[in-house]
C-alpha cells in the first residue's frame, strides 16, 4: 500500500509540474499587461515546487542515509544553474520532463514489479473445513493444518496444498503451473493452492499449511528474484553511482574552462548545466534492471521462476544441456507391466513389495503402488525402511531385511539375479526393479514410462535456438535409456546410463571444462539436488510439487511442459539482447548530447529533452519483454470425455465454462 501511495503521490506531483509548465507557457504569449507576468511567475513557481522540491529531497536522502550522489542531484544543480543564470524556463522544462521521466518508469517498472501483488490476490481468505462429525463450517483458510478436510464447491478456490479423498472434477491451474487446460482430478491426485475448482464438489485433505504452500513458496522466490541483482544489474548501480561523482566533477571543471576562455560566469554556468544534463546516466543505469524485471514477470506469468537475474543471464548464455530422464524427460507415471514371483506367489510378492515401497516418492514405487491396489492387494507393514541414492530402498518385517532395487542394489545385498526367468528382463527395454530377502532375490517387476509428449519438441526447439550439446542423464539401465533416447531423437553417444547421483555431479563438471561452455541441468528429484547445484543453471522440473528442487535450482519450471524451458531460454536470450541494446542507445545518446555540449552550442532544453526522451525510450524497450511471455501449453484436444474422467490430464476447453475470471496478464 505505501508503494501505491507513493506511487499516485508522484503522479500528482507531476500532474502539478505539468500545470505549472503550461502556465509558464502561456506568460511567453503575447499577452499585455500584468497577466503574462502572472502567469510565468506562477507556472514556474508551481514547477520549481512540485517537480524540483521532491527531487531535492530524494537527492537529500540518499546523500544522508546512503553516502551517495545520485542522479536527483544532477538534475535539481542542473535547473538551480540555469535559473541561476536567468534561464529558468529552461530549468523548467528540465524539472517537468523529468518527473513525467520518472513516474513513467516508476509505473513502467512497477508492471514488472506486481508479480507479489498478484500472488497475494489468488489466496483464497476462507474455507470450508468438515468436521469428523460430517458438519461443515466456514474458517480464515490461514488456520488450517495439516490432515484437516476442506470442502471445494465449483468456482471456489483451493485454499492449502492437499490431496483430494473425495469427488472427482477438474481444476483450473493456469495460475500457478501455466497450464492452459483445465486438469482432471480423482482421488489421490495433488491440488495446489489458490487454483480453481472448475465443477464438482471436492473433499481435499490439506498436506501442507498456507505458510508452506505453493503459493507462499513462489512469493518467496519472487521476492528473492526481485532482491537478486544481476550482473549487469550490479554493474550499472556501481557505474552510475561513480559516474554521477565523474559528471558533477565535470561539471565545475566545464564552468572553469568555459570562464577561462573568456566566456562571462552565466554563459559558461549555463553551458556546464547543460553538460551536466547531457552527461547524466540515468538511461544507462535503467536500461538494465528494466529489461530484467520485465522478462522475469513475463516468465513467472508463464509459470517458469527464476531466481534473481542473474540465473536469467546465465541462461541466456548456457549452449550445453543435460537433462535427467526419469520425471524430467518422461512423465515419471510409469506403470507396472510385468511381475514375476520366482515362488509363484505373486499376491504375496506384492504386498511385500508395496510394503517396502510405501515409504518411497520415486516413480517407480507410486506404479508398485498403484499395481498393488488395483488387485485389491494390501501391503504388508515395513518398518526401518531406508533409501539408496540410485540403487534402492531396504526395509524390514517380522521375518527379516527386505529390499528392492535395481542390480546395482542387488550386488550390494549378495544377491545373484542370473535365475533364468529373470534374465529375459535384463534384456528388456523396460525398466526392472528386483525385489529380494536378505541375500535371495524373491522375484522382480518390470515397469515401462514413457516419454513427455513435449519433450521432443522442446528439445528440437533447443537445438534450433543454438543450443551446442543436449545430454541425457540416467541411474537406469541403457536399453531403458536407449529406448526413451530414441524417442527424444538423442544419439546413443549423447546417453549416459547406469550414473549415481556423484556421476552426474562428476558430468556436468567435465562438460563445463571440456567444453568451455556454459551448463544448464533439468532434473526433478532428490537424486538431481547435487547435479542442480553444481552446474551453471540448475533448472527443476515440475517443483510445484518438489521441495528440494526449488531448494538446489536456480530456475523453477511450474508446469511439467518441457516447453516452457526452450521459451525460457528463448526469453532469457532476448533479454540479453535487449540489454545490449539499451546500453548502446544509451551511451550512443549520452556521446551525442555530451559532444554537442562540449564543442557546440547546444540549448539546455534539447539537452533535456534528449536526455529524459532516451531514458523513457530505454524503459520502453525493456518493457517489450512483458509482451514476450512463456507461452502457455497447448496441446491436441483430445477425443471427448467426461470433465469427469480419471485421468489427471488436460481436457479440451471447449468442455467447460469458466466460473472464475483469470487473473489479468
Amino acid at each position: 500500500m505505501s508503494k501505491l501511495f507513493n506511487l499516485d503521490r508522484a503522479m500528482i506531483l507531476t500532474a502539478l509540474t505539468v500545470a505549472g509548465m503550461l502556465l509558464a507557457i502561456l506568460g511567453l504569449l503575447p499577452l499585455q499587461g500584468p497577466a503574462a507576468g502572472f502567469f510565468s511567475r506562477t507556472g514556474l513557481s508551481l514547477v520549481y515546487l512540485a517537480g524540483g522540491l521532491p527531487a531535492a529531497w530524494r537527492a537529500a536522502v540518499a546523500l544522508w542515509e546512503e553516502r551517495i550522489l545520485d542522479i536527483d542531484l544532477l538534475m535539481v544543480v542542473a535547473a538551480v544553474a540555469a535559473a541561476a543564470v536567468g534561464a529558468p524556463f529552461e530549468g523548467a522544462v528540465l524539472l517537468t520532463l523529468f518527473s513525467i521521466s520518472t513516474t513513467l518508469e516508476e509505473r513502467a517498472l512497477g508492471r514488472a514489479r506486481r508479480a507479489i501483488e498478484a500472488l497475494m490476490e489468488l489466496r483464497p481468505e476462507t474455507a470450508l473445513r468438515k468436521a469428523p462429525d460430517g458438519s461443515v463450517s466456514e474458517v480464515p483458510a490461514a488456520d488450517l493444518k495439516v490432515d484437516d478436510t476442506v470442502v471445494l464447491r465449483p468456482g471456489a478456490r483451493v485454499p492449502a496444498d492437499g490431496v483430494i479423498v473425495g469427488g472427482r472434477g477438474s481444476l483450473d491451474e493456469a495460475n500457478i503451473t501455466g497450464e492452459s487446460m483445465p486438469v482432471a482430478k480423482q482421488p489421490g491426485a495433488q491440488v495446489f493452492e489458490a487454483t480453481v475448482n472448475l465443477d464438482g464438489v471436492l473433499e481435499v485433505a490439506v498436506t501442507k499449511t498456507v505458510e508452506e504452500s505453493t503459493v507462499a513458496r513462489m512469493i518467496a522466490l519472487v521476492t528473492e528474484a526481485q532482491a537478486a541483482k544481476a550482473p549487469s544489474e550490479r554493474f550499472s548501480a556501481w557505474f552510475g553511482q561513480r559516474y554521477t561523482v565523474a559528471v558533477m566533477a565535470g561539471a565545475v571543471l566545464a564552468f572553469a574552462v568555459f570562464y577561462w576562455l573568456g566566456r562571462d560566469w552565466e554563459e559558461a554556468l549555463y553551458r556546464s548545466a547543460t553538460l551536466l544534463v547531457a552527461a547524466s546516466p540515468c538511461a544507462i543505469v535503467i536500461s538494465v534492471p528494466a529489461a530484467i524485471l520485465s522478462a522475469l514477470s513475463a516468465a513467472a506469468r508463464g509459470g517458469v521462476l527464476f531466481k534473481g537475474g542473474a540465473a536469467l543471464e546465465t541462461l541466456a548464455a548456457v549452449d550445453i544441456f543435460a537433462f535427467d530422464k526419469t520425471g524430467t524427460l518422461t512423465t515419471g507415471k510409469a506403470s507396472v507391466t510385468g511381475v514375476v514371483a520366482l515362488d509363484g506367489d505373486e499376491r504375496l510378492f506384492l504386498s511385500l513389495l508395496a510394503g517396502l515401497e510405501a515409504h518411497s516418492e520415486h516413480h517407480s514405487a507410486a506404479a508398485i503402488r498403484q499395481e498393488a491396489a488395483s488387485r485389491g492387494i494390501a501391503p504388508i507393514r515395513v518398518m526401518n525402511v531406508i533409501t539408496r541414492p540410485s540403487a534402492g530402498i531396504v526395509g524390514d518385517d517380522d521375518k527379516g531385511q527386505l529390499w528392492a532395487g535395481n542390480p546395482r542394489l542387488a550386488v550390494q545385498m549378495g544377491a545373484p539375479i542370473d535365475h533364468p526367468m529373470l534374465k529375459a528382463l535384463a534384456a528388456d527395454t523396460q525398466t526392472v526393479v528386483y525385489v529380494g530377502r536378505d541375500s535371495r532375490v524373491m522375484g522382480a517387476v518390470t515397469i515401462a514410462d514413457q516419454a513427455r509428449p513435449t519433450s521432443a519438441p522442446a528439445l528440437a526447439a533447443l537445438r534450433e535456438s543454438g543450443v551446442s550439446q543436449i545430454v541425457m542423464m540416467t541411474g537406469d539401465r541403457r536399453p531403458v535409456a536407449l529406448r526413451i533416447g530414441a524417442e527424444l531423437g538423442l544419439k546413443p553417444e549423447e546417453i549416459y546410463a547406469d550414473m549415481l547421483p556423484e556421476d552426474k555431479v562428476r558430468m556436468a563438471g567435465e562438460l563445463a571444462t571440456t567444453t568451455r561452455g556454459m551448463v544448464a541441468f533439468v532434473g526433478d528429484g532428490v537424486n538431481d539436488a547435487a547435479a542442480l547445484a553444481r552446474a551453471d543453471v540448475g533448472i527443476a522440473m515440475g517443483a510445484a510439487g518438489s521441495d528440494v528442487a526449488l531448494q538446489a535450482a536456480d530456475v523453477a519450471l511450474l508446469s511439467e511442459d518441457m516447453g516452457r524451458l526452450a521459451d525460457a531460454h528463448r526469453l532469457a536470450r532476448r533479454a540479453a539482447t535487449i540489454i545490449r541494446q539499451n546500453l548502446v542507445f544509451a551511451m550512443g545518446v549520452m556521446a551525442i548530447l555530451v559532444t554537442g555540449g562540449l564543442f557546440f552550442e547546444l540549448p539546455l532544453p534539447l539537452a533535456v529533452i534528449g536526455h529524459e526522451g532516451g531514458t523513457v525510450l530505454v524503459v520502453l524497450n525493456g518493457l517489450r519483454l512483458l509482451r514476450d511471455p512463456i507461452r502457455r501449453g497447448e496441446t491436441k484436444p483430445a477425443p471427448k470425455r467426461s470433465v469427469h474422467a480419471s485421468s489427471s490430464q488436460p481436457i479440451p476447453r471447449q468442455a467447460y465454462r469458466r466460473k472464475v475470471p483469470r487473473r489479468a496478464n
